[in-house]
């Protein structure tokens, strides 16, 4: 327990008195160490909680002298302010210009009486100081046996109950995009907008910082948890006393070990991914069902995706993002790299395979993830290439054109997307408007004259914005995909072209853009019609 100078006054051997009716705010202040001083302007010697002493042999007598002395003593930070009594000293008793003085600064004024010397009391400060730090290291050590006992039972909720048990602080641990994965008794189950800055900032700086701020009156710690790759994040909610920021290391490496251990642990779970990844990749000619049940039996539901290619590190003592590096063979850094990858992307479908310049990681993702924010917190100023949104079914081209851009992506420094629009949207843009919507009815012209032609056109463009995919297009357009088949074969035999022919095809893909006013990502921009239509 702190020393407080209620403490030393209750002590009958040291004696000490005040000097006037000291409110009982001021007897509650924590005595830190105790000094002895003779300046008539020691202040500046001063750290703060100190019992200042003195014998009063340079002590002012003039009443605005004192008040001067006295507030020197006050603004430097002491405690309070004792004046040794005795035969041979200066005072025999505490002068009343210096007891006012006092009174007025709000500092306490003892007197320590004559057989009393001041090492005496310099002693009982000094042990009751050490006394506490016995008791803190006591406390401290009890807190890690507990905790220690916790973490033999496995789980993290276990030693956070413990820590929170000991402490009374708050903490839960959360994986390193934020997400929660365990709680104590006190700690917030949705962490507070603060909360989430912090998180945001120690992740992205991975094993080498920590942050702690204050919001709405609550003290907030985040300390990153791993061996050599961040696996979480520590939440501290809560103001931390002496023993338990001495026991916050031991808390942070046993919580770390056991993110270790599940990691181990999810090794298993990891390899099925990528040998089902695998699978899905080796059939060439996947069907739509069967490649839609595959993503979702891993948990990835959306209608498109996109393949995703990160060239690894080298592993020889190579960066692998904002933590340590993974040291050993390219192929450990490619498999801790690729975990990494699996935590932020829906399903986990990610496998490591050999490429031209050494291990490449692949990875399948929905369309509408946020692919360049995942490789810059995973895998920053890794070449990278990201594949075009497609059906299911077409995964497999979706990678291989993400492959081509890792020369691309290694030149330029960023991930690099495949565009496809970019060729049609220059000609779209720079075309003449007469002769583009001329192309366009030379193209769909067969289908504006037959029956039901905006059914038609419309089935066309839907099935062509879909990669081919004919299921997609169905759901799309809310009909049958038999419907879908007896349409294009209808267009097919009135345009005279075939979808399986990439010239026909792209003729059929310009056209209905044009139709429709633009290139895709030019947000349905109207072009004006040509003259005369």
């Amino acid at each position: 327990m702190p020393l407080h100078l209620s403490d030393l006054l209750a002590r009958p051997d040291l004696d000490l008195s005040v000097t006037y009716d000291v409110p009982p705010h001021l007897l509650a202040r924590t005595v830190e160490a105790a000094t002895v001083s003779d300046l008539p302007a020691p202040g500046k010697w001063l750290q703060g909680g100190e019992l200042l002493m003195t014998i009063g042999l340079l002590l002012p007598k003039e009443p605005a002298a004192c008040r001067a002395y006295v507030r020197d003593v006050a603004e430097g930070g002491a405690t309070c302010l004792a004046l040794g009594l005795g035969q041979g000293l200066p005072y025999q008793e505490a002068p009343e210009p210096l007891v006012r003085a006092a009174e007025e600064a709000g500092l306490p004024l003892l007197t320590v009486p004559d057989g009393v010397p001041f090492i005496a009391v310099t002693k009982a400060v000094f042990d009751a100081r050490a006394q506490e730090q016995r008791e803190l290291l006591q406390r401290a050590f009890a807190t890690q046996r507990r905790l220690t006992a916790a973490a033999t039972g496995g789980g993290l909720r276990p030693m956070l109950a413990e820590w929170t048990a000991a402490t009374g602080v708050g903490a839960a641990v959360l994986d390193p995009l934020g997400r929660l994965l365990a709680a104590g008794e006190r700690a917030h189950r949705t962490p507070p907008a603060q909360a989430q800055e912090l998180l945001a900032r120690v992740a992205a700086h991975g094993l080498r910082g920590s942050a702690a701020s204050t919001a709405d009156g609550q003290q907030l710690e985040v300390q990153p948890l791993g061996a050599r790759r961040l696996r979480g994040l520590l939440l501290l909610t809560g103001r931390l006393d002496d023993a338990a920021r001495s026991v916050v290391p031991g808390l942070i490496s046993l919580l770390s070990l056991e993110l270790e251990r599940r990691h181990l642990r999810d090794e298993p779970e990891r390899r099925r991914r990528s040998a089902l990844l695998s699978e899905l990749l080796a059939d060439e000619d996947p069907s739509a069902d069967r490649s839609r049940d595959v993503l979702q039996s891993v948990g990835l539901t959306a209608e498109r995706v996109r393949g995703v290619v990160v060239e690894a590190p080298s592993g020889a003592g190579g960066r692998t993002g904002p933590d340590p590096s993974q040291e050993g063979s390219a192929e450990g850094a490619a498999q801790e790299m690729a975990a990494d990858l699996a935590l932020a992307l829906p399903g986990g479908l990610i496998r490591v395979v050999d490429g031209a310049a050494g291990p490449v990681i692949e990875a399948v993702a929905g369309e509408d993830l946020d692919v360049r924010e995942v490789l810059a917190r995973f895998a920053p100023g890794r070449p990278a290439g990201i594949g075009p949104a497609a059906g299911p079914e077409a995964v497999r081209v979706s990678l291989h054109q993400a492959a081509g851009l890792l020369a691309l992506s290694r030149a330029s420094g960023e991930p690099a997307q495949a565009r496809q629009s970019q060729a049609s949207r220059l000609l779209l843009d720079l075309g003449d408007r007469r002769t583009l919507h001329g192309y366009a009815d030379t193209v769909l012209g067969p289908l504006d004259l037959a029956d039901h032609a905006e059914e038609l056109t419309a089935t066309l463009a839907a099935w062509l914005e879909t990669g081919g995919a004919w299921d997609a297009t169905s759901r799309r357009l809310g009909v049958h995909r038999h419907t879908v088949r007896n349409r294009l074969d209808k267009v097919m035999d009135l345009t005279g072209r075939r979808l399986d022919d990439p010239d026909d095809r792209f003729d059929l893909w310009l056209a209905t853009r044009i139709r429709r006013g633009g290139a895709p990502g030019t947000g349905g921009r109207p072009a004006p019609p040509p003259p005369g239509r």
